[in-house]
């Protein structure tokens, strides 16, 4: 019988608020089993991303991450999560965790005010044309003033959608099985009221239909508005149903993301084979 150490973290939480930020499992082990175990594991956890470490060295782990449908390329909150695990349990010796992953090494050191600083890659977007299909499927009550098409990140097409006004971000009721048709994930964003700028983040052709706060999107996010706004350190809030808060920074082709990371749950995953 196969046993791990299991985690739930909501990363990007409010610090003083529950049931925000976005759950993300961890699941420690020694060896990577097959790759279906880990498939399987996703998906019975049924959490927009799982993280699987195995310990390469002193402070440095190989990271994996899978959403309930497929094995991703980069994913910052489970990142992030995986480096509350470590450092929770005693497992960082130094002042990092370093992570090597499909989207190269990646660290996550604490912050005195934010909980951690994680640095990740900038992901680069180049202008598009808004298309109808993927208007009416977003069921955006405004257009877009500007449309960009992301580098992809995990083989599905991308897609960044900046409007006017918080509002158009938070009333978008985006039909989620269209998308799915369209094979496209949407990262929709707008200056925000109360912070730099808000967005929400749909990725139906990555097995998720809407996720709650998501880094890799801020790895293109931080340098958009970072020239926007001509300032390289932002704050920022993702505005779906189940929010959170992190700050930014442009670090010119690497993005710092901070934030909290509370840990919601312990355990252990058991299978019989």
């Amino acid at each position: 019988m196969a046993r791990w150490p299991y985690f739930e973290v909501h990363a990007f939480a409010f610090p003083d608020r529950d049931f925000t930020g976005n759950p993300a499992g961890v699941c420690l082990m020694e060896d990577f089993p097959e790759d279906r175990v880990l498939a399987g594991i996703a998906a019975s956890n049924n959490l927009s991303e799982t993280a699987f470490l195995v310990p390469r060295g002193e402070d440095v782990w190989h990271l994996r991450w899978f959403t309930p449908a497929i094995e991703v390329d980069l994913c910052g909150h489970a990142t992030l999560a995986s480096a509350s695990v470590l450092f929770a349990t005693g497992r960082v010796k130094g002042g990092k965790a370093a992570f090597d992953t499909r989207s190269g090494r990646l660290e996550v050191s604490r912050d005195a005010a934010a909980g951690f600083a994680m640095d990740l890659p900038a992901i680069g977007y180049k202008p598009a044309k808004p298309s109808p299909a993927l208007s009416a499927a977003l069921g955006l009550e405004t257009e877009p003033q500007a449309v960009f098409r992301v580098d992809k990140i995990h083989g599905a097409e991308y897609q960044m959608w900046v409007m006017a006004d918080e509002a158009d971000v938070k009333l978008a009721e985006p039909d989620h099985g269209q998308l799915r048709k369209l094979d496209t994930n949407i990262i929709l964003t707008a200056p925000g009221r109360e912070v730099d700028f808000v967005s929400r983040f749909f990725a139906p052709a990555s097995g998720v239909d809407e996720d709650p706060v998501t880094g890799s999107a801020h790895c293109t996010l931080t340098p958009y508005w970072a020239e926007r706004l001509d300032r390289p350190r932002l704050s920022a809030r993702q505005i779906g149903s189940r929010p959170g808060a992190l700050e930014v920074e442009d670090k010119g082709g690497r993005v710092t993301l901070y934030g909290h990371a509370p840990l919601f749950l312990t355990g252990e995953i058991s299978l019989a084979g």
